[in-house]
């Protein structure tokens, strides 16, 4: 989080909402600066610094389809910039934006999430289109009337993949906590007889975003019309190394709090397999839960990260799709879905089973179709797996502990995990489908980690979704070799 000095009020007159003027951004210890101290002093996600200096506009293209998706896991490509506050008449609105002709509609109930009343901060991922956005949410006490006791709003940027909007959340969260002392009422300051000259400026300009037009002047991406419109839609399949597998996927890199990931496991236990098998069969998976929604949104990327695997040139299957935050509105476009992973804060989306395979209401996994209900059981060979996954990581914390370095990188080791039990399934798959006989034995499904009997079902979906021309000839339980 940043300090108290850097969360005073914004630099500078500004001229409303009116786009930023580039003189303006430049000076010395204006705005930019001031973005500049933000990032150096981050601490909390303890990675370096992001800001250059020298940045300009970003062209997302570059030259040709290679270069584009390199180029998309290493630079800011930020198409858009907003405010989202509560009006107590009109309800959620777009306070401000850039650029001002970016169509926003919609996202103003992306930002502030149902529910979001009852919090006092929060954050939330989501998506709109083909884009991905992330924003941060505050929510203050006031005694004025007009706003009925209670201030909020989101400040939030849209860009074209998921890939670095974490590491401009600490600048999210700053500027919502400014903008937000940025409308102090007169009144109440009167009443307490404290008015100095920065809180008359304050008031005299409650609306002033020097910083987010310094900001979007320093990180925006230029985003051609047509040719590249279509990079967008990249999913986890298309950025999987075939030669990588302990790197997760640069499209899938979210930050996370401490622990994010041990959370994860711990949170759903055994579990965590039969979301696995879900993941990995591109089902829909809908997690419910109450806010915040933040930390749901890292169910999401974890779910995710289930599916990773370094076999997509040889698979049919399009790769998981992630959502994040979704409301009401979204459902005309999940009904057109086939795959995707998701969360809601809206408890009637359980009545609308049409929309979802999978629902996860906190740590309970259901499923609406009968030929699904089978794959909720948890068989002896997801307590194996649960098992060396726990031991996978105890085993890196001591090895990491013998060399006197005690930070665990465990999203590498959940990652890492997960690949290679996915591409041992795979290759297993595809050998035995390219033997002459095509059968696939209880040793073959042993030796990737699968219950004979008990994972039956999940492997006769997972080769018609995929695919593979396999025979399955289980041994009869009822007579033993």
């Amino acid at each position: 989080m940043a300090n108290d000095d850097e969360r005073e009020a914004l630099l500078g007159p500004d001229d409303g909402l009116s786009s930023s003027r580039r003189s303006g951004a430049t000076t010395a210890g204006g705005p930019r600066q001031k973005i500049k101290s933000l990032y150096e002093s981050d601490q909390v996600l303890g990675r370096h610094s992001p800001y250059r200096a020298e940045d300009e506009a970003i062209n997302i293209c570059g030259g040709g389809a290679a270069n584009s998706l390199q180029i998309l896991s290493e630079a800011d490509h930020i198409v858009a910039v907003f405010v989202v506050a509560f009006d107590t008449k009109a309800g959620n609105v777009i306070e401000w934006k850039l650029p001002e002709d970016v169509d926003l509609d919609g996202i103003e109930f992306k930002a502030m999430t149902s529910g979001s009343h009852t919090l006092k901060t929060d954050f939330v991922y989501f998506r709109k289109s083909n884009l991905f956005g992330l924003a941060c949410f505050e929510n203050m006490p006031v005694t004025n009337a007009s706003e009925r006791g209670a201030r909020m709003k989101s400040v939030g940027i849209l860009a074209t993949s998921y890939t670095l909007l974490y590491r401009h959340m600490q600048f999210l969260e700053t500027q919502v906590k400014q903008l937000m002392r940025g409308r102090m009422d007169i009144s109440e300051t009167r009443d307490n007889g404290s008015i100095d000259s920065t809180d008359r400026h304050q008031l005299e300009r409650p609306y002033r975003y020097d910083q987010l037009k310094a900001f979007w002047e320093d990180k925006k991406g230029v985003l051609p019309p047509g040719e590249c419109s279509s990079i967008t839609t990249q999913t986890i399949s298309m950025v999987a190394s075939a030669n990588d597998i302990k790197v997760l996927p640069a499209e899938l890199k979210v930050t996370h709090p401490a622990h994010c990931f041990s959370q994860f496991i711990q949170f759903f236990g055994h579990q965590v397999f039969v979301l696995w098998k879900f993941s990995l069969l591109g089902k829909r998976i809908l997690f419910f839960s109450p806010p915040p929604i933040g930390v749901v949104c890292y169910r999401v990327y974890c779910c995710c990260c289930l599916a990773s695997h370094s076999m997509h040139r040889l698979l049919s299957s399009a790769g998981v799709k992630p959502h994040f935050y979704i409301n009401i509105a979204d459902i005309d476009n999940l009904e057109s879905e086939m795959s995707y992973i998701a969360c809601t804060t809206e408890k009637i989306f359980e009545t609308k089973t049409h929309l979802y395979d999978v629902y996860v209401d906190n740590q309970i996994v259901t499923t609406p179709s009968d030929s699904l209900k089978d794959l909720l059981k948890i068989s002896d060979a997801d307590r194996d797996k649960f098992q060396k996954l726990n031991n996978q990581r105890n085993q890196e914390q001591f090895l990491r502990e013998q060399i006197g370095d005690e930070t665990l990188d465990e999203e590498d080791v959940f990652t890492s995990f997960f690949m290679e039990q996915n591409n041992r399934l795979f290759q297993t798959l595809l050998d035995v489908s390219l033997s002459q006989d095509r059968q696939l034995m209880s040793d073959h499904m042993k030796s990737m980690g699968l219950d004979p009997i008990g994972d039956r079902a999940f492997l006769m979906e997972l080769v018609e979704t995929y695919g593979i021309d396999v025979m399955l000839m289980v041994d009869n339980p009822c007579c033993p070799n």
